[in-house]
């Protein structure tokens, strides 16, 4: 299957399925010399894991990475990097009413029409289950981040109606939802509860915040930061659209008020944000996408089966019923493999990794 691979110089391949017997990536083109271990990629990998808490799925994975190869004495080596996560908790059962259905909102029917088959359990490879090696990846990245004082912070901003009005980015690992708001919080809590009782699903906001990008990072013109960005931002499951700096906003605006003036001392906004012409501008790197509300619910829906015939499809399992707050790690995750990736494009190494 063609598309498992991100990357040009700092290149990621995800292998493994929601239900086979591990999960895992391959990294390769990472600096030798950069200090690594397991615990600083089980650290992200813990924000990821299921059964966390009430909001995500109850699905109970310790999700324990290994590292193979690419490691000596706590240091990178320069020579690809395999990390795997076995699978522990599968209840490949609880799919067995949908082997032979598409269900709606999954990737069940293009699955079958692409390859003339599927693995049924979970959702297989389309399952978000994929990410783990996403983050082991960006767990890697952001290691090498560290020597540019390159800092990367997402976090949710609103879960369906619900918006953070503040922005503290010392609260967000304090509350479930992982919001820069915790009074904002306790609503967003509310509201997912509720449509996991009925058996439901919501929707949500997240943005993200890099500090510290290197003034011109980014490749004239196809690979732009912001377009590399939104291609590693939209590949998660579940997300359906992306903006930077004031986004969608600008519609409102007129260019008077978009423009982001420069002074000696600086820019006065940053509605661009962080980019021009597709290069970082040394202002803060800031975009926000939305999740779509999951799929998987437990509510009847209309669907079809593999011989075209009309079915009422109940999709059951464990599920989360919003995954803004697991999917926060990954998009930490997705935009350091970018940044690093980009900064060896601009030939700088001997500059940011001495």
């Amino acid at each position: 299957m063609a598309g498992n691979t991100f990357g040009k110089n700092f290149t990621i391949t995800t292998f493994g399925e929601s239900h086979g017997k591990a999960v895992g990536v391959i990294l390769d083109g990472c600096p030798p010399m950069v200090e690594l271990s397991v615990e600083d990629v089980q650290t992200e990998l813990n924000r990821r894991r299921p059964g966390q808490s009430k909001v995500s799925t109850p699905r109970d994975e310790s999700d324990k990475v290994e590292i193979y190869s690419g490691i000596f004495e706590g240091k990178t080596t320069g020579t690809p990097i395999m990390m795997m996560v076995f699978n522990k908790n599968q209840m490949s059962r609880d799919y067995d009413a949908v082997k032979s259905l598409f269900r709606p909102g999954h990737a069940d029917f293009t699955y079958y029409s692409k390859y003339g088959m599927r693995d049924h359990r979970g959702g297989g490879r389309s399952s978000a289950r994929e990410t783990i090696g996403r983050v082991c990846a960006g767990a890697v990245a952001k290691k090498v981040l560290d020597r540019t004082g390159t800092k990367i912070t997402a976090y949710v901003t609103q879960v369906g109606p619900h918006k953070a009005q503040k922005r503290d980015l010392e609260v967000i690992e304090d509350n479930i939802i992982r919001t820069c708001d915790l009074d904002a919080a306790v609503k967003m809590e509310e509201y997912i509860i509720a449509a996991k009782e009925t058996g439901d699903s919501v929707g949500a906001i997240v943005e993200v915040l890099v500090q510290g990008v290197p003034v011109g990072i980014g490749e004239p013109v196809f690979d732009r930061l912001n377009a590399k960005i939104a291609h590693a931002i939209m590949s998660i499951p579940a997300v359906k659209g992306i903006e930077f700096g004031s986004g969608f906003e600008a519609v409102l605006m007129r260019g008077s008020d978009h423009n982001d003036e420069m002074t000696k001392y600086g820019f006065l906004s940053n509605n661009a944000g962080g980019t021009l012409g597709g290069m970082a501008s040394g202002q803060d790197l800031v975009f926000r996408f939305v999740v779509k509300p999951a799929s998987s619910i437990t509510i009847p829906k209309k669907g079809i089966d593999i011989y075209g015939n009309e079915k009422e499809i109940i999709t059951e399992g464990r599920h989360d019923p919003c995954v803004a707050p697991r999917v926060v790690p990954v998009a930490e995750a997705m935009t350091s493999i970018v940044l690093v990736d980009l900064i060896m494009e601009d030939k700088a190494i001997a500059h940011y990794f001495k």
